[in-house]
């Protein structure tokens, strides 16, 4: 098992988290998917590591092996108030189905949110600071307590994800991303292969779901993320980007 007080000798709890990352990237390197969830959720993190899920286009994957391995996994779901209908029957049905017994819905604060975004259009001005008050606060304050947490990213997703390690250090906590070397097939098998429920949105063209305003449909030869923030240099909602630094700077709002 390795500890993150085992680093206590490194002048930041940033510079241990890092230090942990590389640790276990070299541990899990050669490691299933599954034995990587069981040692993340049952040794090195028990009680404190949660999966923070869209319950987008491909999340069923990881949810559906998360389940297998302990469904008492906390697992957060931000609801922004810009999610498709059809995105929250699709996560009701799959807690349903997967038998998860600890699912957050965090939303945005509601005084920040009146004072950031009264008209519910901030995303028509400043996505960057919508995602902010909308989807990085929320998730920030629904960590707290958690010294690791576990994301779906996958390479082949294209941009900043290929680049993406198993385990990477985001501020003080641990970010573990098991299906970061599995491709699009690997995917699509898995969920055959268990009869699992695609999202509705699929069949009609989205190949990534997020908020209703900035999601569209990918057109042919584009990559996985193209119809997110259709239009912008923008590919992430900020999560990945720069959680540790909002919760260390505050929103700003």
């Amino acid at each position: 098992m390795v500890a993150l007080d085992a680093f206590a000798y490194y002048s930041s709890p940033a510079e241990d988290a890092r230090a942990t990352a590389s640790l276990l990237n070299e541990r899990f390197a050669s490691w299933r998917t599954r034995d990587v969830l069981e040692a993340v959720t049952g040794e090195e993190f028990p009680g404190r590591v949660a999966l923070v899920s869209s319950f987008g286009a491909e999340s069923v994957v990881l949810l559906h092996l998360v389940a297998g391995v302990d469904p008492a996994t906390p697992v957060i779901f931000v609801d922004t108030g810009k999610i498709f209908p059809a995105t929250h029957r699709y996560r009701d049905e799959l807690v349903e189905q997967l038998g998860l017994k600890n699912v957050h819905l965090p939303r945005p604060a509601t005084v920040p949110l009146a004072k950031a975004d009264p008209f519910g259009a901030l995303w028509m001005q400043d996505t960057d600071a919508c995602c902010g008050v909308r989807k990085v606060e929320p998730l920030a304050r629904a960590l707290e307590g958690f010294d690791a947490w576990i994301s779906g990213r996958k390479r082949f997703q294209g941009g900043e994800r290929g680049r993406l390690p198993l385990v990477e250090a985001d501020g003080s906590r641990i970010k573990v991303n098991p299906l970061a070397g599995w491709s699009r097939d690997d995917v699509a098998a898995y969920r055959r292969l268990h009869d699992l429920p695609e999202h509705p949105l699929v069949t009609d063209g989205y190949a990534s779901v997020g908020c209703i305003p900035c999601s569209d449909r990918r057109r042919e030869g584009e990559d996985e993320r193209a119809g997110r923030w259709r239009g912008q240099e923008k590919t992430e909602c900020g999560i990945h980007l720069g959680l540790a630094t909002f919760e260390a700077e505050g929103s700003g709002i």
